[in-house]
């Protein structure tokens, strides 16, 4: 080693020493401080209880039970209703004699009779209106044209109550089946076009550009761009049609109709059963529950890529 490295050597010893004994001059530790402890996390009461604690926790319902007790306390205050006498028969039937009087209809074969015709007239009409309003509303979103010969149209006839087509409709197409699900028909296809063309209008247009980018022609860029985005407000659409399919059965169905829930209601008016009149609001009621909640099902199924599904 040379004398001038030694010499550095020595010399940072040295300096090394007087440091430390400069720390001990005024007191200051010599080794390196301790690192400072993790904080401690208390647990805040949260009022639900806790084994330590010797708490209890509280019951938790499902949401669908405690969704029903409303529905459960407006039955109860019916029935109380009706068996004091502050609702007559003829006025109101009680729960209890609605259920009779429902266990008798489908033991005698009404009840499913009337229930296969209904749904065949909705299912005919959903099964027709669904896909008129998409094509109309794929025509109209794609096509600078067609926007200007349907979309006009189609909300001018929106506007136009149904039900005032119905004369017209008679005189057209009769008394018979094709009247009750035309109308049905009309009613399933505004929804259906007005939510999809809507959400095809507002797609982002980044989504089409970026499909431009990446070499996609147009029936690729319709089939993976425009119709997924589209989507969400095509099911929007479905279940507002399913609502209004089975609004426009009960006026269809008091169209010289020999058979359906609309025609079993008609016929218990004339007699005053008021008991089967609410049979047949509380099957409407259930069948038009089912239909909504396929088409949730539908969406979750199909619309689980959006975020929060």
């Amino acid at each position: 080693m040379s004398d001038q490295a030694l010499g550095f050597d020595v010399a940072s010893r040295r300096t090394g020493r007087d440091r430390a004994h400069a720390r001990q001059a005024i007191g200051a530790p010599t080794s390196p401080a301790p690192a400072l402890a993790s904080p401690t996390l208390t647990r805040l009461p949260t009022g639900h209880g806790d084994a330590k604690t010797g708490g209890r926790r509280r019951f938790a319902a499902p949401r669908g039970l405690e969704r029903l007790v409303g529905v459960v306390l407006l039955i109860a205050l019916w029935q109380i209703a009706a068996d004091v006498g502050w609702l007559r028969s003829d006025i109101l039937a009680g729960p209890s004699v609605v259920v009779t009087a429902g266990a008798d209809l489908w033991r005698n074969g009404t009840l499913p009779h009337s229930l296969v015709a209904s749904v065949t007239r909705v299912a005919w009409g959903l099964g027709i209106g669904v896909p008129v309003g998409t094509v109309l509303a794929l025509a109209s979103g794609l096509s600078r044209t067609g926007d200007d010969l349907i979309d006009a149209n189609v909300q001018m006839l929106r506007f136009v109550p149904i039900i005032a087509l119905q004369p017209l409709l008679i005189v057209w197409l009769g008394v018979g089946e094709t009247v009750k699900i035309t109308m049905i028909v009309i009613g399933v296809a505004f929804p259906i076009y007005v939510n999809t063309s809507t959400a095809i209008k507002t797609l982002d247009p980044g989504y089409r550009e970026l499909g431009e980018v990446v070499g996609l022609n147009r029936r690729q860029l319709v089939r993976r761009v425009v119709l997924p985005g589209a989507l969400p407000g095509f099911l929007v659409g479905l279940r507002l049609a399913a609502a209004i399919a089975w609004l426009l059965l009960v006026f269809a169905e008091t169209i010289n109709a020999t058979s359906g829930i609309g025609f079993m209601m008609a016929r218990a008016q004339v007699f005053f059963q008021t008991d089967v009149i609410v049979v047949g609001l509380v099957t409407y009621a259930v069948l038009g529950l089912l239909t909504d909640g396929t088409v949730r099902f539908l969406e979750r199924r199909l619309l689980r890529w959006q975020p929060g599904r």
